[in-house]
């Protein structure tokens, strides 16, 4: 399953690049049970809402605005998300994305380690949450850069 995970991380991890917001660019990706793509969400401001960097600068008036990619992704999604997975990154799900998952049915939630000091108190709120109600959290570990060293140096080579 790791091989999954990493993937799928890598695919939230692309999609987290599509957000305009010049300082935390998040992406979620809904999987289905058989391994295959529901839905996909990243950070930023609703659909026809002025999306301009002006706004993405004033903090206070980010944070009221913003829809989550956790959120995006669940709201994008066009069938009922019971027993999927929601692979999210870089960072972990806040306390009202994690009531969204729960309320929705999603049954597991991969995430990578997150090292943000300002984001521990949230995030065991919502670790807490997510055990109450028997979502499963996995946080994997991001990969050392000799450990994808490792991984192109076994890889076969590409003819030009």
């Amino acid at each position: 399953m790791r091989k999954w995970d990493e993937r799928f991380l890598d695919l939230a991890d692309r999609i987290a690049a599509w957000s305009k917001d010049p300082s935390t660019k998040v992406g979620a990706v809904i999987i289905r049970p058989n391994r295959t793509l529901v839905s996909i969400g990243y950070n930023g401001f609703p659909r026809e809402v002025e999306d301009n960097y002006e706004r993405y600068e004033d903090r206070e008036t980010k944070y009221q605005m913003v829809v989550h990619a956790e959120i995006n992704a669940i709201l994008t999604a066009t069938e009922e998300l019971k027993g999927c997975t929601l692979y999210v990154t870089p960072l972990h799900p806040c306390p009202q994305c994690a009531a969204a998952i729960i309320q929705v049915g999603i049954k597991r939630v991969v995430s990578r380690e997150n090292r943000r000091e300002d984001w521990k108190e949230r995030l065991a709120l919502s670790q807490q949450m997510f055990k109450e109600a028997n979502v499963t959290l996995d946080v994997i570990s991001r990969p050392s850069f000799a450990t994808k060293l490792r991984v192109i140096k076994s890889s076969p080579s590409v003819k030009d």
